[in-house]
């Protein structure tokens, strides 16, 4: 899974989700999914004026935690099956 990390961020600086809101011109309510980890979909633009805004890298705002029970399994000869087909 992608853990986003922007919380984290955000309480180092010492900003408000208004804060970033007013200063990328991004929605509130897309900076409050992001911040809560409830985002599905995450769009690059946004990603890159949040970079920007706080000044930090990606990898300060995301991260990838392996999931305890795999989505993909990796079969002997190389084929891909999804845990659903079992």
């Amino acid at each position: 899974m992608i853990r986003i990390l922007l919380s984290t961020k955000l309480g180092e600086l010492r900003w408000t989700q208004a804060d970033l809101a007013r200063v990328t011109g991004i929605r509130p309510n897309t900076i409050n999914e992001l911040y809560h980890g409830f985002a599905e979909r995450v769009n690059l633009r946004h990603l890159n004026l949040i970079c920007e805004a706080l000044n930090c890298k990606l990898n300060e705002l995301m991260e990838y935690v392996p999931d305890e029970i795999p989505n993909i399994v990796h079969t002997k000869n190389g084929s891909l099956i999804s845990p659903s087909d079992k």
